[in-house]
C-alpha cells in the first residue's frame, strides 16, 4: 500500500501581501467596519503615542474618526467600552477589543519569559511577584488609581520592598514593583482608565483569562489569518518571545492539524490557518498612509519584502519597523511621512524614495485628506524631504 504525499501550496509575495492588505482593512476604506472591528484585524494598534493609534485605527474604516475610538476606550457608558487600552504584545502599550481580551491576557501570560533584565540588587523573587500582581488587582477592584496611589496600595499590601525606589525611570526612580506592570495587564488585573486631568489612571477590568493552551493557539490561528503565511520566527519577533518556544508551539499545532505548511519566501518552513489557502490573483494597488507604528508594518514578514532596497535603510530604525510613518504605494514601502498639528490644522509632508506620477500623486492627496478626516482637522500636503528623525 502506497500513501500519497500532501501537495504544498506555493504562495508568491505579491498573493500574500494583497491578502493581508485586504484582512487589514488596507485595501481601502471598509464600510461597517467599527474602531473595535478594524483593531481586531489588526491583532492589536499600538498606543504608546495614542493618537498614532487613533490614526490607525481610523483609516481602516469607512467614516471611522479619533473621536470613535475614543468613545470606544472612554465612553461614560461601560457597556459602550468596546476597546481596552492595556499591554500587550512585546509588553508594549496596545488597545485591543474588549471582546478578546480573555483570550489575550491567556495568550500572552502563558508566554515564556526570558533572562530577567535587571540588575540582581533590584530584582523580585518569584513569590514577590505574585504578591504584587495580585496586590495590583485587588488595589484595582471597583475603581480607578494613579500610579502613585496604585504604589501606595501596592506597597500597604506587600511591604516596604515593594517600593524600594531601584528602577532607573524618567529622570527618576521608580519604585521596585513597577517592573511587573506590564505583567498585571498580561494576567488580565490591570488596564487603562480614563486620564485624571493629565495623569493616567489604571482599573482591574475583570476579566478571567483564558486558559493557556487554548488561548495560545487562538492567538497563533488569529495571527496567521492576519499575517500569514508566516514561520515561527516570526510570530516570535512580533510577540517578543523565544523562537525555541514559538517552534514547539507551531509544532504541535501542526500535529494537531490546526495549521498547514506552505512554500513561501521565508527561510524553513512557513504555515496558515488549516485550509486558509485562497490568495487574490491580483495585486494590490493604491497608496496609503500609515502612522507610527502600525500594526501591519511592524508584523509584516518578510520585512525586507515590504521594505525593498533603499526602503529598508530610510523607513527603519536599525531594521526595527514604526520608528517612522510610511508611505505604501501598492502595498510596498515606497516612502516616510510626517504630520505637525497646530490647532485644526495639520501639515503633512511625504517623501516618496522615487517620484510619483501625477495619478499616484492626486491619490496621495486623496490620502492626506483621508488623514485629516479622520484626525478632524485640515490636512496640507507638501511633497518633499522629512527632516525629523525616528519616533519624532
Amino acid at each position: 500500500m502506497t500513501s500519497r504525499a500532501r501537495r504544498t501550496v506555493t504562495v508568491t509575495w505579491p498573493e500574500a501581501n494583497t491578502r493581508r492588505m485586504a484582512r487589514q482593512h488596507l485595501s481601502g476604506p471598509a464600510p461597517g467596519v467599527s474602531a473595535a472591528d478594524a483593531v481586531g484585524a489588526m491583532l492589536g494598534a499600538h498606543a504608546q503615542v495614542l493618537s498614532a493609534a487613533e490614526l490607525s485605527v481610523g483609516l481602516r474604516g469607512e467614516g471611522l474618526t479619533r473621536t470613535d475610538v475614543r468613545t470606544a476606550l472612554w465612553a461614560d457608558d461601560p457597556a459602550r467600552r468596546t476597546l481596552v487600552k492595556t499591554f500587550g504584545p512585546r509588553g508594549t502599550v496596545h488597545l485591543l477589543p474588549v471582546a478578546d481580551l480573555p483570550l489575550w491576557t491567556g495568550a500572552l501570560s502563558a508566554v515564556p519569559t526570558g533572562p530577567n533584565p535587571f540588575p540582581k540588587d533590584t530584582r523580585m523573587t518569584a513569590g514577590q511577584v505574585e504578591e504584587v500582581v495580585a496586590a495590583i488587582g485587588e488595589a484595582l477592584t471597583g475603581t480607578e488609581l494613579t500610579v502613585d496611589e496604585l504604589s501606595e496600595e501596592v506597597v500597604a499590601r506587600t511591604g516596604p520592598w515593594a517600593g524600594d525606589l531601584v528602577m532607573p525611570g524618567f529622570q527618576a526612580m521608580w519604585p521596585r514593583w513597577r517592573q511587573v506592570l506590564h505583567l498585571a495587564g498580561h494576567r488580565g488585573a490591570l488596564a487603562y482608565a480614563p486620564n485624571r486631568g493629565r495623569r493616567a489612571t489604571y482599573t482591574n477590568p475583570g476579566y478571567t483569562p483564558l486558559p493557556g493552551a487554548e488561548a495560545r493557539a487562538a492567538l497563533v490561528e488569529r495571527y496567521l489569518y492576519a499575517y500569514g503565511p508566516a514561520a515561527p520566527a516570526h510570530f516570535a519577533r512580533w510577540l517578543a518571545a523565544p523562537k525555541r518556544w514559538a517552534d514547539g508551539l507551531f509544532a504541535s499545532l501542526a500535529d494537531s492539524g490546526a495549521i498547514e505548511e506552505v512554500a513561501f519566501e521565508a527561510p524553513g518552513p512557513a504555515w496558515v490557518v488549516a485550509g486558509d489557502t485562497n490568495f487574490p490573483a491580483e495585486p494590490v494597488r493604491g497608496v496609503r498612509l500609515l502612522p507610527y507604528f502600525d500594526a501591519f508594518a511592524i508584523a509584516s514578514q518578510p520585512r525586507e519584502r515590504l521594505f525593498p532596497g533603499r526602503a529598508y535603510e530610510r523607513a527603519l530604525g536599525g531594521g526595527q519597523a514604526g520608528n517612522y510613518p510610511v508611505l505604501l504605494v501598492d502595498g510596498t514601502v515606497a516612502g516616510v511621512w510626517h504630520q505637525r498639528r497646530s490647532g485644526r490644522r495639520i501639515a503633512v509632508t511625504v517623501e516618496p524614495l522615487e517620484p510619483l506620477p501625477a495619478a499616484r500623486l492626486r491619490a496621495l492627496e486623496d490620502e492626506v485628506e483621508r488623514v485629516g478626516t479622520v484626525m478632524e482637522g485640515r490636512a496640507e500636503l507638501t511633497v518633499g524631504a522629512v527632516s525629523v528623525g525616528p519616533h519624532a
